[in-house]
C-alpha cells in the first residue's frame, strides 16, 4: 500500500505571487485520500484539478485533453510515477507539460524521476507553501515556453506566406521572359536577347532561393524530409565569372 501523504498546515501564500486563473492540473494518485488532500490545497489558489487514480487513467484523460501541468505520485501500481513520465515525454502529439514529482523516497528516485522527463520534485511530508510555489513557477515555464512555440508558429506562418507571394511574381516574370527569349513578342536585337537571357538567369537564381527558404521552413516544421544533392561546383563557378564578366563589360 502507498503510504498516506502529511502535510504540514500552512496556507499563507506569498502576497507577491497571482493565485490560479483556473489552470487544469491532473493530479495522479492512487490514495483517495490524497488526492482529495492536493485538490483541497491547489482549490484554494483557484486551481482546477482533474484526479486520476492510476497511470493508465491518467495517460488517457491527458491525451484527450491535455492539462497546464501534471501532479504526479511515484510510486503506483501497474504503471508508475516513472513509466508515466516516460509516456508523456515520448508522445510527439502532446504540447509541453511540466511534471511535478511527489516522492517519500530517496535522492535516488529523484534522479531516476528527473531522468524520466519530470522538471521538478517535491518530498513527503508536503508542505504547502512549497506545494504552491513549485506549481506557480511549473505553470510559468509552462506559459514561456507556449509563448516562445507561438512565436514560432508565427514566424514560420509568416515565411511561409511571404515567401508564397514572392514566387507569384517571380514565376510570372519567368514565363513572360520565356515569351520573349522564344520571340513570341517579336525578334529581339541581339544586345536586347542578351539581356534578357540575363535577367531569366537571375530570376530563376532568385526564384531558387525563394523556393529554398520555403523548403527549409517547411523541413523545420517537420513537414519535409532533408534532400541532399551534389553540385558540380565547376559549373557553378563559371556561372558567377560569366556573369560578374557581363557586368564588368556594361560598365566599361
Amino acid at each position: 500500500m502507498l503510504e498516506e501523504m502529511s502535510v504540514v498546515p500552512a496556507f499563507n501564500s506569498s502576497p507577491n505571487c497571482e493565485p490560479g486563473a483556473g489552470e487544469r492540473i491532473l493530479v495522479v494518485d492512487d490514495s483517495p485520500d490524497n488526492l482529495f488532500l492536493i485538490q483541497s490545497i491547489l482549490a484554494e489558489d483557484g486551481y482546477h484539478c482533474v484526479l486520476a487514480e492510476d497511470g493508465q487513467t491518467a495517460l488517457t484523460t491527458l491525451v484527450a485533453s491535455p492539462p497546464h501541468l501534471v501532479l504526479l505520485d511515484v510510486m503506483m501500481p501497474g504503471m508508475d510515477g516513472f513509466e508515466l513520465t516516460r509516456h508523456i515525454r515520448h508522445d510527439a502529439s502532446l504540447p509541453y507539460i511540466p511534471i511535478l514529482l511527489i516522492t517519500a523516497y530517496d535522492q535516488a528516485s529523484v534522479v531516476k524521476g528527473l531522468d524520466s522527463g519530470a522538471d521538478d520534485f517535491i518530498r513527503k511530508p508536503v508542505e504547502v507553501d512549497e506545494l504552491l510555489a513549485r506549481v506557480r513557477s511549473l505553470l510559468r515555464l509552462k506559459h514561456s515556453v507556449d509563448e516562445r512555440d507561438a512565436i514560432a508558429r508565427q514566424r514560420e506562418d509568416f515565411v511561409s506566406r511571404l515567401t508564397h507571394d514572392l514566387r507569384t511574381p517571380l514565376v510570372a516574370a519567368d514565363r513572360m521572359l520565356s515569351l520573349f527569349q522564344q520571340g513570341a513578342l517579336g525578334a529581339l536585337a541581339p544586345a536586347m536577347a542578351e539581356a534578357i537571357t540575363v535577367m531569366a538567369r537571375s530570376n530563376r537564381n532568385l526564384l531558387a532561393m525563394v523556393n529554398s527558404l520555403l523548403e527549409v521552413y517547411r523541413y523545420e516544421a517537420g513537414r519535409k524530409v532533408l534532400n541532399i544533392e551534389s553540385l558540380v561546383l565547376s559549373q557553378l563557378l563559371a556561372e558567377v565569372a560569366q556573369e560578374l564578366e557581363r557586368s564588368r563589360r556594361k560598365r566599361s
